[in-house]
């Protein structure tokens, strides 16, 4: 069936999918602008991200590196972009405390990024001169070649530090079993719910679903984030209200109907 149009084309009867766009626009422009007028804004404590300044802070006491692996995915993959963006908050801090960052990727344009994050964040720290180039590069697009790649990393290098973000497959345990052996503190964070076991066993701090999303929004504070991240909260907190009313309305016809 054919939705009735008008004279301009517009699908009158898409009016509820046009509402509800217009709404979730609004709520991020309150939020955007509420969070640029005060800071001060709640977000739920998450573990993991907190621990990424400490995390940094022992691999620089150790005068060892930090190992940043951002998935096995492409770059038009949400876990991928979500983890890039967490990359550049991770090398902010790793450019802050001159500490060396090991980034080996997978695909060759997420290596293309990176390169692209890490340098961006060692500069706005001020410190071009500690990006090396080579620390962020190719390895192989080969699944378990790459996890054997990483895993020569780990055991070469001696990383006091592993992150894990992003999305991964069958060989997540690899490469976190033999972090964990290596003695490093190791954080990860995946919307991969078949491997989400395998790194809450082997990793010190575990992200879960959608808190990889948020994750540089949380270490960043940059309010046009934050209130992006606000909106979409109250977002869903209005849906599961007009989804539980719904329910209770319709319970409540089917009771009292004769």
């Amino acid at each position: 069936m054919i939705p009735l149009q008008d004279a301009t084309g517009f699908q009158a009867t898409r009016w509820p999918e046009l509402v509800a766009a217009l709404a979730l626009a609004l709520l991020i422009v309150v939020w955007i602008v509420r969070t640029r007028r005060s800071s001060d804004v709640f977000v739920r404590r998450i573990p993991g991200l907190e621990a990424v300044e400490e995390a940094v802070g022992r691999a620089t006491e150790m005068g060892r590196p930090v190992l940043f692996i951002p998935g096995m995915d492409s770059m038009d993959e949400t876990g991928t972009l979500a983890a890039v963006n967490i990359l550049g908050q991770v090398a902010a801090r790793t450019a802050r405390y001159e500490t060396r960052l090991l980034v080996p990727c997978r695909d060759p344009i997420v290596t293309n990024v990176a390169q692209e994050v890490v340098r961006a964040a060692y500069t706005a720290e001020g410190r071009p001169d500690l990006y090396r180039a080579d620390d962020v590069r190719y390895e192989t697009y080969g699944q378990f070649a790459y996890a054997i790649a990483v895993q020569g990393i780990m055991l070469r290098e001696r990383p006091a530090t592993n992150f894990f973000f992003g999305r991964y497959y069958a060989e997540s345990l690899i490469m976190a079993e033999t972090g964990n052996l290596t003695g490093a503190i190791q954080i990860a964070g995946t919307d991969s719910d078949s491997q989400l076991p395998f790194f809450i066993c082997a990793c010190d701090y575990t992200l879960i679903g959608e808190e990889l999303y948020a994750g540089s929004v949380y270490l960043s504070r940059e309010p046009r984030l934050l209130g992006t991240l606000k909106a979409q909260d109250m977002a869903k907190a209005i849906v599961i209200v007009a989804l539980l009313l719904g329910s209770l309305a319709t319970a409540t016809h089917l009771w009292t109907r004769p």
